[in-house]
């Protein structure tokens, strides 16, 4: 059986090739939450009228990956201290957010930034909060990089 998370860490391009790459991970798609307009589409949530983070929603085998050791990817995979940005890409739909799923996820999610607190000097930005509905984003962001396979090399 497997279990569900879902992880904000600016463009959902880079984290969702990140998360691919973990064994046990059985899939990984780009998509939007933790706002309030249903079913948005990239340019309204590219507006900063929706609420909504671009995301990535990762399913996996908890018998061959922890949620910790997701978490682990996450934090490696993105700057938690900058506040709506990543690099370049500047927008409340860039933000660091950890979407718990149930209070296993939640109590992990919080050990895990305090932990990752100790390597940062500025305070981890990362938001964590109960998952809302998640949507899925336009055909064209789905692996994206193993579509366009220059685009890895100017990805922030």
């Amino acid at each position: 059986m497997t279990e569900k998370a879902i992880f904000g860490a600016g463009c959902f391009w880079g984290i969702e090739a990140a998360f691919r790459g973990v064994e046990g991970v059985v899939e990984a798609v780009s998509g939007y939450s933790g706002g309030q307009k249903k079913d948005p589409s990239y340019g309204e949530v590219c507006s900063g009228t929706t609420g909504h983070a671009e995301v990535v929603e990762v399913e996996y085998d908890p018998e061959k990956v922890s949620y910790e050791k997701l978490l682990e990817v996450f934090w490696a995979h993105h700057d938690p201290t900058q506040v709506n940005r990543q690099g370049l890409d500047v927008g409340t739909q860039y933000r660091s957010a950890i979407f718990y799923l149930n209070p296993e996820q939640e109590a992990a999610a919080r050990a895990s930034k305090e932990k990752a607190q100790e390597r940062y000097s500025k305070p981890i930005a990362t938001e964590i909060t109960p998952a809302s509905e998640f949507y899925r984003a336009e055909e064209y962001h789905q692996r994206y990089f193993e579509k366009n396979r220059l685009a890895r090399f100017f990805s922030f």
